[in-house]
């Protein structure tokens, strides 16, 4: 699902982000990456995203080679990759169902789909009571269900989390992280990037650690799925 080979990213600065990366992640796997800031984990999403090209190596994500890949091809890598954010990037404005609404609106998926689409995605991650209220008046926790919700409201093959619970107490960050787990059992490919490294114990996944830009260990597949 995700192949990256001999993977370095340096930028025009100098700065070394990757250095010989090889990291390999089978569909359906749940993976964390754990990292200090400066460990390399924002250049591996930017490169997985192809927000970034890397300097040298191969990255495979999906059925898309990245060092070959189109500029017109890249909207549709991107939508088979679904994004949550620790800082949410919830539209203030618009309701929790308008947020998730507005992802499906902005690839010109017609109307009655997303009235049956949305309504069953809050449902999924708990909110469908809470589809009316904007985000100013949800908790963080509920804030990041709906980050989610966006996220998965295309069915995306993989779910990329960027520190999901950065912003959210640690009785939330549970929760959070229960919904990513039951996320991956109905066979969605997830990967959670985060410093937190009790979380990371206590739901006991494969663990890919960087440090300066290099894997310094894989702990393989572990846990039970």
């Amino acid at each position: 699902m995700i192949d990256f080979k001999g993977v370095s990213k340096t930028y025009p600065n100098g700065t070394v982000a990757l250095d010989d990366v090889n990291l390999s992640i089978d569909k359906g796997e749940f993976v964390f990456v754990l990292g200090h800031s400066g460990a390399g984990k924002s250049t591996l999403l930017k490169l997985m995203m192809r927000e970034e090209k890397p300097t040298s190596g191969s990255i495979i994500v999906g059925s898309y080679d990245l060092n070959k890949i189109k500029n017109r091809e890249i909207p549709y890598l991107r939508r088979n990759i679904g994004m949550v954010f620790q800082d949410f990037r919830l539209i203030p404005t618009m309701t929790a169902y308008e947020n998730v609404a507005f992802a499906m609106r902005v690839t010109n998926i017609p109307l009655r789909d997303i009235r049956k689409r949305v309504p069953y995605i809050l449902h999924l991650v708990g909110l469908a009571h809470k589809a009316r209220v904007y985000p100013t008046e949800l908790s963080g926790g509920e804030q990041q269900r709906v980050a989610l919700a966006r996220a998965l409201v295309h069915n995306p093959p993989i779910i990329i989390a960027d520190e999901p619970t950065g912003n959210i107490d640690p009785d939330l960050s549970f929760e959070i992280m229960e919904l990513l787990t039951e996320i991956n059992r109905l066979g969605t490919t997830v990967v959670v990037v985060t410093h937190e490294q009790d979380m990371v114990r206590q739901f006991n996944r494969r663990t890919v650690k960087l440090e300066k830009g290099s894997v310094v260990f894989d702990t393989g597949k572990v846990g039970v799925r």
